[in-house]
């Protein structure tokens, strides 16, 4: 009944998201036309979260985290690339079409979270549980947002190919305890969101896959590091860790 009620509430703000968009629509070209539908929809969806969170039955009191996570990291990827990249602010920088895998991944979770609820509801209220996968996720997010913003207009979502004219090494900050905080972050945020459902077998995918993911990242990104700064970045990589567990990067 509380989830119902949480659903009708949140109605309202659907059909000003509908609204909204044709608005945007007529007025608005393509491009931004598209950012404003998916900046309202993850707008919606942290209101969402936070009404099941706060709202509801304990029983959904982990879901109402989870969505409100979700919306809130991918919606603050993009504000975040308009502060330190406005050139390169697209559809791609909220990162909700970042990979087919990534897509899977998080259907995959869903169902077992609906899986798990219906057949044993009470392992979905380990509030301590969730707890921890919350706490796991605002430390990642806030890692790697503060990586970002670090680093600056040195940061890019995509690995470069060819070096920018101002690109430079960054090795402050954050960047002093680790080389790839903004992995390390993005790392520990994937798998605290299984954590928040309280979904083992993803939790342990999550984990896996999350690995195997930046370690094929790390080394593909040091390759053309090493070739944009040379003994620099070789230096930097001698004194600070990558900061990822088990994975070194790539070493000449």
């Amino acid at each position: 009944m509380a989830l119902r009620y949480a659903l009708i509430r949140n109605a309202a703000s659907f059909v000003l998201l509908a609204v909204s968009c044709l608005i945007s629509r007529l007025l608005f070209q393509e491009q931004h036309y598209q950012i404003v539908w998916r900046s309202l929809l993850l707008g919606i969806g942290q209101a969402f979260g936070i009404t099941i969170a706060l709202c509801c039955s304990a029983n959904y009191t982990s879901l109402g985290w989870y969505i409100l996570i979700m919306s809130f990291f991918h919606f603050s990827e993009f504000v975040v690339t308009s502060v330190i990249r406005p050139q390169n602010l697209s559809l791609e920088s909220f990162l909700l079409n970042h990979s087919k895998a990534y897509g899977i991944a998080a259907l995959i979770s869903w169902i077992e979270y609906w899986t798990e609820f219906w057949l044993f509801p009470g392992f979905k209220n380990a509030y301590w549980i969730s707890m921890l996968g919350l706490l796991l996720c605002i430390g990642g997010e806030v890692l790697r947002k503060t990586a970002m913003l670090t680093a600056f207009h040195n940061f890019d979502h995509l690995i470069r190919t060819r070096r920018e004219e101002q690109h430079q090494l960054v090795t402050t900050g954050i960047y002093s305890l680790c080389r790839h905080p903004s992995y390390v972050g993005w790392f520990y945020w994937s798998i605290g969101t299984q954590i928040i459902l309280c979904n083992p077998l993803c939790a342990v995918a999550y984990t896996f896959a999350s690995w195997k993911f930046f370690h094929e990242r790390v080394f593909e990104e040091e390759v053309t590091l090493l070739h944009f700064f040379g003994r620099d970045y070789v230096a930097y990589q001698s004194k600070v860790p990558t900061g990822l567990p088990f994975i070194h990067g790539y070493n000449m």
